[in-house]
């Protein structure tokens, strides 16, 4: 899975971690984006937090380097609680720590996400017979404030990701065609193959939509849990 790590613990467990960082976003004069500090840490741990549950893990820790400074420290806090309580979770510990001695001219977070696999979650997709779509659209800076209703929820993603034999695949700023490529390496898949309403090129910054893989038995179930947010794609022979 893009960036997350495996590593085992035992036979029955293994420690996925995933991280997202934040820069030049956030309360600071010469920040490029401005926006509340609840904001800058929600969408960070929403990146980290999707890619450790797309490598099947559960979420059970949460490690924030914040370089936005003292102030800044509960409200980032805050915006973590919020994804957390959109995934349903409880009693997830938060850690990390704060440039107290320096203040940078620009905001700057970074966030790990650390998840606990009890059993193997296969990766791999076999591209014979399988159905892709994308889950919300890309979005990024402004656009993810002023498009908020468009950023698929967390809670669907979550519940998509359980679905059994289905694999989800968080899109980053390199935009769908570039991940499109990663769970696909076979297909030599190109911007021409690829057909959907959506711009495969456009960054999706802080994972504002995600791939779903899935079988002709699924699409019903996956049509009624994306609602709205549920994009066909359809990949033309070569």
């Amino acid at each position: 899975m893009r960036n997350a790590l495996a590593i085992p613990v035992d036979k029955q467990t293994t420690l996925i971690i995933a991280s997202d960082n934040s820069g030049a976003i956030g309360m600071k004069a010469n920040d490029h984006v401005r926006v509340p500090y609840e904001t800058v840490s929600y969408y960070s741990f929403r990146v980290a937090a999707m890619e450790c549950i797309s490598a099947g893990g559960e979420v059970i820790s949460v490690v924030l380097q914040n370089f936005c400074g003292n102030e800044a420290w509960e409200q980032l806090v805050k915006g973590i609680n919020k994804g957390l309580e959109e995934l349903g979770l409880q009693d997830v510990s938060i850690t990390g720590s704060t440039e107290s001695n320096f203040s940078l001219l620009q905001s700057a977070i970074g966030l790990m996400v650390v998840g606990k696999r009890m059993t193997q979650k296969g990766n791999e997709i076999d591209s014979e017979g399988v159905n892709l779509a994308v889950v919300g659209i890309p979005l990024v800076g402004h656009e993810v404030i002023e498009q908020e209703d468009q950023v698929v929820p967390l809670s669907i993603f979550q519940k998509v990701s359980k679905l059994n034999r289905v694999i989800t695949w968080p899109v980053g700023s390199k935009g769908i065609l570039y991940e499109l490529q990663q769970m696909l390496p076979d297909l030599g898949l190109t911007a021409e193959r690829v057909k959907t309403a959506i711009d495969v090129h456009k960054s999706s910054g802080p994972a504002t939509c995600f791939l779903a893989a899935y079988r002709d038995g699924q699409a019903e179930e996956l049509a009624k849990l994306a609602g709205n947010y549920l994009h066909p794609i359809t990949i033309n022979e070569a």
